[in-house]
């Protein structure tokens, strides 16, 4: 018994490495919408067994970050315009619903703190230097904060949830997206931090869905090819074959 579930944490910890390694480089745009992935391929160069693979991609697939079909594979999600609609509705009530509850009972401390990271995400967002990958991790975090101080846990856990699919299709869109306000996360504070319910929920409305409309437009040469699945052999299948390791890009 000892043996068995010695070999199965070994087998969950390999599982793990794999799931982080691809959803990092998923998330960073490293692995663009519509790249296909190779489970053998993927064992091969992180030197593990296919079942923790096998097992990563379900949890991919769970995440919406994969997706696969009968006979032909797997592949980086493609979102359709009508995808990206629907969870930016979601992410809008949401996320609008945070606010509101955060202009109510968040502390004066929260504030601050919330203030802070709204400036550090403003500052990051205007150095060309800054890291992909961080910016996002620090954005999500912001947002993310803002539920927690509502004091309620299943709605961080499902703002947490919507804003992994809009993260990926943020990194393959907006990566190099300079056109954001100055100081555009702490204009939002400001709305939230007055007070204001109503104020707060309409300021965050608008939030959202100026990054809505910037992602369907910068996106759109994925959507045309939407409905096509990329061959997983012949002259495009170099692709699948993409290293699965970590690393950082810097934004340009």
């Amino acid at each position: 018994m000892a043996i068995v579930s010695k070999a199965n944490a070994l087998r969950g910890s390999l599982s793990e490495q794999a799931y982080q390694a691809i959803r990092r480089l998923i998330l960073t745009g490293e692995l663009q919408p519509g790249v296909p992935l190779s489970r053998r391929a993927v064992a091969e160069q992180l030197g593990i067994g296919l079942v923790p693979v096998s097992e990563a991609f379900q949890r991919l697939e769970y995440d919406g970050l994969l997706e696969s079909w009968p006979r032909i594979g797997t592949r980086v999600r493609v979102p359709s315009p009508q995808d990206v609609r629907g969870t930016y509705v979601i992410r809008e009530a949401l996320e609008s619903q945070s606010a509101r509850l955060f202009a109510e009972k968040a502390s004066a401390a929260e504030r601050q703190e919330l203030m802070s990271l709204a400036k550090q995400v403003d500052r990051m967002h205007a150095d060309p230097a800054t890291d992909y990958f961080e910016y996002f991790n620090v954005h999500a975090r912001f947002h993310r904060r803002i539920a927690e101080c509502t004091g309620c846990p299943a709605l961080v856990e499902a703002v947490e949830k919507t804003n992994v699919l809009v993260r990926t299709w943020q990194f393959a869109a907006l990566s190099k997206f300079r056109g954001e306000p100055a100081n555009y996360h702490q204009q939002l504070m400001r709305a939230l931090n007055a007070g204001d319910p109503d104020a707060a929920d309409r300021a965050m409305r608008e939030h959202v869905r100026i990054g809505m409309d910037e992602v369907l437009r910068r996106l759109e040469p994925f959507f045309h090819g939407a409905l096509e699945w990329p061959p997983l052999s012949g002259p495009r299948s170099g692709r699948a074959g993409r290293k699965v390791q970590t690393g950082s890009r810097r934004r340009s």
